[in-house]
């Protein structure tokens, strides 16, 4: 009898524990796909982040592996929107451990301005994409 009210008050204690501190799991994992690297290093952006925004324009996750790691120079996550009429871009967010950790203020679009890397990432999402 005891033995059975302490097997109940312990499951009653785990099941609190996952109700108030969840595992956390993401929902999908990263597919990243390699655009061709640069002299200053290498980007990739996730087919499994892609979204469709109201204004057409198209969201992902990408993240730059500098050629060269120091603290300084670490890998960068963005959260960033493609315009593929206009191959232009803007930066939402980044990151440092994980996506979104800062809000870009001044997200406005800009030219990729020859950025091999950008129009890189450009090009695949915009083809993907369609």
């Amino acid at each position: 009898m005891k033995l059975n009210i302490i097997k109940n008050v312990c499951l009653g204690y785990l099941a609190l524990i996952f109700i108030f501190y969840p595992l956390k799991i993401d929902a999908l994992s990263h597919a990243w796909v390699a655009v061709p690297k640069s002299q200053f290093g290498e980007q990739l952006w996730d087919k499994n982040s892609i979204e469709k925004n109201q204004d057409g324009s198209i969201r992902i996750f990408s993240k730059f592996i500098p050629t060269s790691k120091t603290e300084i120079t670490q890998e960068i996550l963005y959260t960033m929107d493609i315009d593929c009429s206009k191959k232009s871009f803007r930066d939402i967010a980044i990151g440092a451990k994980e996506f979104n950790e800062f809000k870009n203020k001044d997200s406005e679009w800009k030219d990729p301005n020859g950025d091999k890397l950008i129009l890189g990432i450009i090009h695949q999402v915009c083809t993907f994409g369609k």
